[in-house]
């Protein structure tokens, strides 16, 4: 009798994990996102280079380039994205309610976000640091000459924890004037609310643009952090993961072996092993994402490879003129690598 139960209870239990995995794929975002025929994007109120409405409303910037290649990668057309804006304070709310698919808004990679908060990072496709900007009426080229200085800060975000570890560390005193969006940080800081702004760099060259006179402000130097930027989904949905990072994996990949958004036709003849597995022509294909195996051809053909959208976005092509850097390949001097497409 007893091994009957037991015999019962293992089937209950084998039947209720059975039907706990098949809810749990039925309610998958991948095919919530197919269902729903597009992707749903959190993207910032406005930072140009990352995500920016243009002068048409159009959206662009290095995020948005993602979203689209994760567009293009899941309905093989990169438009199919619905951008939301969100600040620092509601990003990760929207993304954990399901309001949004996918966050990429130059959102930094800590621990307390990787775990407490119930969210999985797909990857780094910015690696910034916190910096600072001045104005150059104060004479000012060191942080360490802003004992006492009064500073622009948005609220929400890691920069407000290592200013203060910062100036604490060094015996330093500072007054936190602090906003709710970039936007309004700028703009408190152009109308002289503050002495300082600090935020990541490549944002502050972004902010600076928008003053009214670009040319009085100094971003200073010194790096204080690690700001390892990369897009983030959640935890628990390990098929909506894999084609979210695999996107970015295949963006990266595509620079390192000279896929371009201009030869990627020319490169379905390659015979290059690593260039046809991009491309989907031979290697694993797209059935393991749950995607059509010309999955990477479409990301790279339609939106380009990772250095294509650095260089147009915030690198040389763009107003924002950033050098490459430590984002440049792992075979070129920098950080950027990705998993082989195998």
């Amino acid at each position: 009798m007893k091994n009957k139960l037991t015999i019962i209870a293992s089937v209950i239990a084998a039947s209720a994990a059975l039907m706990s995995g098949n809810a749990a794929a039925a309610d998958s975002t991948l095919d919530k996102v197919k269902s729903q025929g597009y992707l749903s994007c959190g993207v910032t109120t406005g930072l140009a280079g990352f995500s920016n409405p243009n002068e048409k409303g159009e959206w662009e910037g290095l995020d948005v380039a993602y979203c689209e290649a994760v567009a293009a990668a899941v309905f093989g057309d990169k438009s199919k994205v619905k951008f939301v804006p969100l600040t620092a304070k509601e990003r990760f709310t929207a993304l954990q309610s399901g309001e949004i698919d996918v966050l990429a808004r130059n959102t930094t990679w800590t621990l307390q976000r990787d775990t407490a908060l119930g969210l999985n990072f797909v990857g780094v496709n910015y690696y910034d640091g916190q910096g600072f900007m001045v104005s150059k009426d104060l004479g000012v080229t060191s942080v360490k000459e802003l004992d006492g200085a009064s500073v622009c800060i948005q609220s929400g975000t890691t920069t407000e924890l290592n200013l203060a570890d910062y100036f604490r560390n060094h015996g330093m005193s500072f007054k936190p004037v602090v906003f709710d969006t970039s936007a309004q940080t700028a703009a408190g800081f152009d109308s002289g609310r503050c002495d300082v702004l600090t935020s990541d760099q490549s944002q502050l060259y972004a902010l600076r643009l928008n003053l009214k006179d670009p040319s009085s402000a100094a971003v200073l130097p010194e790096i204080i952090s690690k700001e390892p930027l990369g897009p983030v989904v959640r935890q628990g949905d390990d098929a909506w993961f894999n084609v979210a990072k695999w996107t970015l994996f295949a963006m990266v990949n595509a620079e390192e072996y000279g896929v371009t958004s201009k030869n990627a036709d020319d490169m379905l003849k390659s015979k290059d092993p690593n260039v046809r597995r991009i491309l989907g022509v031979d290697g694993p294909k797209g059935k393991a994402l749950g995607l059509d195996d010309n999955w990477g051809y479409n990301v790279v053909k339609q939106v380009g490879n990772y250095g294509e959208v650095f260089e147009s976005q915030v690198g040389s092509g763009s107003p924002l003129k950033i050098a490459r850097g430590v984002n440049a390949l792992w075979n070129a001097g920098g950080f950027m690598y990705a998993p082989p497409i195998r």
